[in-house]
C-alpha cells in the first residue's frame, strides 16, 4: 500500500520544518517520501487558488474572512488529492518525531476517511507564535496532524475545486464526513506542548507538536522538550540535508 507524508511548509517557520523532517527521517524505520506542501508550488501548479490578502502584516484568507497562522492553513486539505491512494500523514510543521511513525501507519484503518488525534482544544490566549491570531474554532486541533484514506469513498468529495471554495472552518471541522468516518488515533501521536497533560512517568509521547510556539520564540525557550527540539536543530547541516519530493503538476 503507497504511504506518503507531507509537512506544512512557511516561509517564516523554516526552522521547525527541518526539524519535523530531520526528526521523522531520523526514526524512520522504512522507505516512506515526505513532500512540503510550499503554497507557491501548490499556487503554480495550479492545486491552489484561494484568494488571499496581506492585512495588518497577516495573511488572510478572503473565502474564510479569517487571517491564517500559517500558508498550509487550508492546503493541507489538498493532501488526498496529491497523494491520490493509499495512506497519506499530514503535520503541522512544528513537530518533532520521538519514535518511528511508520508504526502510525500500522494503526490505519480502512473504515475510516481521516483518523486523528480528537483533541478538546479551546485556547485561552488570543495570539500565538509571533503574534499571529489563536483561533478558535470546532474540533481545534484535530486537522495538525491527519492520516488520510486516500481511497475511501467520502474523501472523494474533497476536491481541488471544493477545497479552494468553502471557508476553512468547515475543512478544519471535516465537514464533508460523518463523525463515523473520522477515527480516533492515540493522544501520544498529537501531544500539544502546554496542552495536553502527561501521564505519568511512562508516557512517552511520539510525535510532539509545539502548537503555541516552537523553542526558538521568545516564551517559550523553556517549554516541555524545548531542549530535544533544540538538539535536533543543532544536528542539522544545511549542506548535507536530503532532497525531498516535488509536489505533483495538477
Amino acid at each position: 500500500m503507497k504511504r506518503t507524508i507531507y509537512i506544512g511548509f512557511d516561509p517564516k517557520e523554516i526552522a521547525a520544518y527541518l526539524v519535523a523532517v530531520n526528526s521523522i527521517y531520523k526514526y524512520l524505520s522504512q522507505e516512506i517520501p515526505i513532500y512540503a506542501l510550499e503554497l507557491s508550488t501548490l499556487t503554480s501548479y495550479g492545486w491552489y487558488s484561494r484568494a488571499t490578502e496581506v492585512r495588518d502584516g497577516r495573511l488572510y484568507d478572503v473565502i474564510s474572512e479569517h487571517p491564517m497562522s500559517t500558508e498550509f492553513a487550508v492546503s493541507r486539505f489538498l493532501v488526498p488529492q496529491l497523494a491520490r491512494t493509499g495512506w497519506a500523514l499530514f503535520a503541522d510543521c512544528d513537530v518533532l518525531a520521538r519514535d518511528d511513525l511508520a508504526k502510525l501507519f500500522a494503526l490505519a484503518d480502512p473504515r475510516y476517511a481521516v483518523m486523528c488525534v480528537k483533541h478538546n482544544h479551546v485556547p485561552a490566549a488570543t495570539e500565538k507564535m509571533d503574534g499571529q491570531v489563536q483561533s478558535r474554532y470546532f474540533r481545534k486541533n484535530w486537522s495538525s496532524v491527519c492520516l488520510w484514506n486516500c481511497d475511501h469513498p467520502s474523501n472523494k468529495k474533497l476536491t481541488v475545486h471544493y477545497v479552494n471554495s468553502v471557508p476553512g472552518r468547515d475543512l478544519h471541522a471535516f465537514s464533508w464526513l460523518t463523525d463515523d468516518e473520522i477515527g480516533e488515533l492515540p493522544v501520544e501521536y498529537n501531544f500539544l506542548v502546554g496542552v495536553t497533560p502527561l501521564k505519568g512517568t511512562n508516557f512517552q509521547p511520539k510525535l510532539v507538536h509545539f502548537t503555541e510556539a516552537t523553542p526558538h520564540v521568545r516564551g517559550y525557550e523553556n517549554c516541555e522538550y524545548a531542549d530535544e527540539w533544540r538538539r535536533e536543530l543543532s544536528r542539522i547541516i544545511p549542506n548535507t540535508l536530503r532532497v525531498y519530493g516535488t509536489l505533483p503538476a495538477k
